[in-house]
């Protein structure tokens, strides 16, 4: 965790150094080393890009601790062995510079007992910082305080938090296991218990406490196996320990079924078996009556099926209360408990319900927290049938529902904000400085924000802004794809805003930033014969690309989640990108048979043949983009896009996607500021011309050879290499943008005329996945 911690540092730029146990034998930084070296092999990736790892600095507690002197913030993130942590702050202690902020990331343990081996002198800059794992995945980390810690040290490491590694920070009360565990794990304790009470399969429970409920895929027992069998045998027995007064406490205990299978040594996915294993390309379940494995069945009863289809939450809930199906039971009674445990503990966790309900979201993946799922489902009504259940023992404990439960309230979450306990008021959002920068911050339950002042909109666009110069213009089209009205709709914003604005951004209000063409109107022009106005459509794509390249105001792309296709070259021609960390972009194309046909390939020929100059090997600079291309491959971060060359070294990439919008902004304002002009179209671009298609196809021959692609494969990379090099003239001829848009156009067309990429496209469409043909 530590390692992976640093890695995400790295990703952000931050200058960072690792500490470990020196070595028994050999290179004294030999643990650390190989920690660093693991980075790289871990499935999803810590590291936004392999170089990454070279960032952090290796060093060992016996040679290296006197470096500490140079850190601004040191994260201790060792075993969760309370009088191991204290030993190792002892030594640590005396490095610490008088500036430096001492974290611990601890996911349970007591900040206060940990503050007690510390110099009082050290208390107002020591908290528990807590980040989920994988820390550059789950937007989650808690700040936990101790009883000296300073304020202002918790607001400026909030505001590094959020900014510089993107994360969601909720502050949590120095509990056991805060809120995002203490919750968290009591839901899967609660959902063990009931499993058994109902006689259900590990299986089939899955199925129930996923997608299903607005939970992630991995579910309840899948996700358990993920983390490890023997870590949640330790976090309940945490549980067992710390929270000997919880009226839940008999349920803090591991299950046999668990114990016995941490004794077989079948911890989950790290030793290939659990509560689930796999057997070829079977999924097993493990079966309690007989001890075995059996073929995983995730068909849920036909009722309880239909209830959960039911889209009012209100009606859901009260059908699931009122079926007999044990299915249904099941669900019931692990909602009712766990709305029974976040109401009965709120006060001593958390500061507001909104903080919970955060917590649940950024660090579980749930779509609503508890206190957001009972308020849609209608408050009383709930609150009712809970303390029902409670006075006859059917509820887990016998506890009985705080006062301000059935105070009347129809939930906690209102237009002033969410509900505290402790100041029995709604309290609104955090007014610190740095999410001013969050014109959309994620909403809780009912929150709606300003949209702006609407300049137009279409069935498939809007444009609006704020009061302040700069126009915005989002798509309203599936996955935000590109359609004919988003091509008119794109030309028209950029015609108003040269008019009426400073500049222009493009931004989504949701991921992703756009998944490509409207591939399934395009393939009803095909296949209605009209080939004339496919052939238009491409020329009014291009056309669309080159308006927001030679626009008189700049055109900021404000991308996140996929940039695929037409929108990774709509990002390729904007005067600048913002991408935030976790954008995937591609030219896909090929995947469908394919080429690039929205000015994607005119622009890498473009930039390589400026690149390489007049004399230069304008080859060597195409060699890496038509891989790329050609195998249609995506990035796994916005770093990897600027190592790919699909984003500029000038681009920038944020870590908070919700400041996108305000970053992307302040790179119009930038650029408006010192005088931005567009681009002069480029008349005169080196090519690689014949020599270079010659050289492509003689490597896709190679590969056609071995069978590594297909035929169809070949031909569709092949005609990617020649719009690439430029067609067949010289070997460094001269070519102008329009000249290469041609050439994009006439093979985009001849390709989606193919039988072979046709089925591509229809497959695809129709499952989601491609085909090799």
């Amino acid at each position: 965790m530590g390692a992976q911690i640093a890695g995400h540092l790295a990703n952000a730029g931050v200058d960072v150094i690792l500490f470990d146990l020196a070595a028994k034998s050999g290179d004294p930084n030999g643990i650390v080393g190989k920690s660093i070296a693991n980075l790289g092999k871990l499935s999803p990736a810590p590291l936004a890009t392999k170089d990454r790892a070279g960032v952090i600095v290796p060093a060992n507690y016996d040679q290296h601790l006197p470096q500490l002197a140079g850190c601004d913030l040191i994260v201790e993130a060792i075993a969760e062995r309370l009088d191991w942590k204290k030993d190792l702050y002892a030594k640590v202690a005396p490095h610490v510079a008088a500036h430096a902020i001492l974290a611990s990331n601890t996911s349970g343990l007591s900040i206060n007992s940990l503050a007690d081996v510390l110099d009082e002198s050290l208390h107002e800059r020591f908290c528990g910082l807590h980040f989920f794992n994988p820390p550059r995945y789950m937007h989650l980390a808690e700040l936990i305080p101790c009883a000296k810690t300073s304020p202002q040290v918790l607001d400026n490491l909030e505001t590094f938090l959020t900014t510089t590694l993107g994360k969601g920070v909720v502050r949590a009360k120095d509990t056991p296991n805060f809120i995002g565990n203490r919750i968290g794990v009591f839901s899967m304790l609660a959902t063990i218990h009931h499993t058994q009470a109902f006689g259900l399969g590990f299986d089939t429970v899955d199925a129930l406490t996923g997608p299903a409920i607005g939970r992630p895929k991995s579910a309840t027992y899948r996700t358990a196996d993920v983390v490890g069998l023997d870590t949640m045998v330790h976090v309940i027995g945490t549980m067992a320990d710390t929270l000997a007064d919880d009226p839940w406490h008999p349920y803090f205990a591991a299950p046999p079924v668990l114990k016995a299978l941490v004794a077989q040594g079948a911890l989950g996915q790290k030793t290939g078996a659990g509560f689930f294993r796999k057997l070829g390309k079977d999924i097993q379940a493990l079966d309690v009556a007989s001890k075995d494995y059996r073929l995983s069945d995730s068909t849920l009863a036909p009722e309880v099926a239909e209830i959960l289809k039911i889209k009012h939450p209100a009606e859901k809930f009260a059908a699931l209360r009122a079926s007999s199906q044990p299915q249904a039971q099941f669900l019931w009674a692990l909602f009712r408990d766990l709305f029974h445990y976040s109401a009965y503990h709120l006060a001593s966790i958390a500061d507001t319900a909104r903080d919970v309900d955060f917590a649940i979201r950024w660090g579980y993946g749930w779509k609503l927290g508890p206190f957001e799922t009972w308020q849609a489902a209608g408050w009383q009504q709930v609150a009712g049938w809970i303390a029902e259940d409670i006075a006859a023992g059917k509820a887990m404990a016998d506890a009985p529902l705080p006062a301000w439960v059935t105070d009347g309230r129809s939930g906690v979450h209102g237009k002033a904000g969410s509900f505290s306990p402790a100041k029995n008021a709604e309290l609104p959002r955090s007014a610190l400085p740095v999410y001013a920068r969050q014109r959309f911050p994620e909403p809780i339950l009912g929150e709606r924000f300003d949209p702006g002042q609407t300049v137009f909109e279409t069935d498939a666009v809007r444009m609006w802004h704020d009061g302040d110069g700069i126009a915005v213009i989002g798509f309203k089209t599936k996955m935000h794809t590109v359609s004919d009205g988003v091509i008119a709709g794109l030309q028209k914003a950029v015609g108003i805003a040269e008019q009426d604005f400073t500049g222009l951004v493009l931004w989504q209000d949701s991921e992703p930033f756009s998944a490509g063409a409207d591939l399934k109107g395009a393939m009803a022009q095909l296949q209605g014969g009209k080939v004339g106005d496919f052939s238009a459509m491409i020329a009014n794509f291009q056309a669309t690309s080159m308006r927001m390249k030679h626009a008189q105001v700049p055109v900021v792309a404000a991308v996140r989640g996929m940039a695929l296709g037409g929108g990774c070259e709509f990002q390729m021609h904007s005067s600048r990108t913002v991408a935030a960390l976790e954008s995937y972009i591609g030219l896909v194309e090929a995947g469908v048979g394919l080429l690039p046909g929205g000015g994607g390939l005119k622009e890498i020929a473009t930039r390589a043949g400026l690149a390489a100059g007049p004399n230069g090997d304008v080859f060597a600079k195409l060699k890496p983009y038509f891989e790329t291309v050609a195998m249609a491959k995506v990035s796994s971060s916005a770093l990897e896009a600027r190592e790919m060359g699909l984003l500029r070294p000038d681009d920038v990439i944020v870590f908070h996607a919700h400041e996108l919008l305000h970053v992307a902004k302040a790179q119009v304002r930038a650029l408006a500021e010192s005088g931005y002009r567009p681009p002069i179209p480029a008349r005169n671009i080196p090519v690689a011309g014949d020599v270079g298609i010659a050289t492509f196809k003689m490597l896709l021959v190679n590969m056609l050879e071995g069978r590594f692609v297909s035929p169809h494969d070949f031909e569709v990379a092949t005609r990617i290499a020649t719009v690439l090099c430029g067609g067949a003239v010289d070997r460094g001829a001269l070519v102008d943008e329009d000249w290469l848009l041609r050439l994009e156009r006439e093979h985009f067309v001849a390709l989606a005329q193919m039988p072979k990429t046709q089925e591509r496209i229809v497959h695809t469409l129709t499952t989601g996945k491609p085909l090799r043909n």
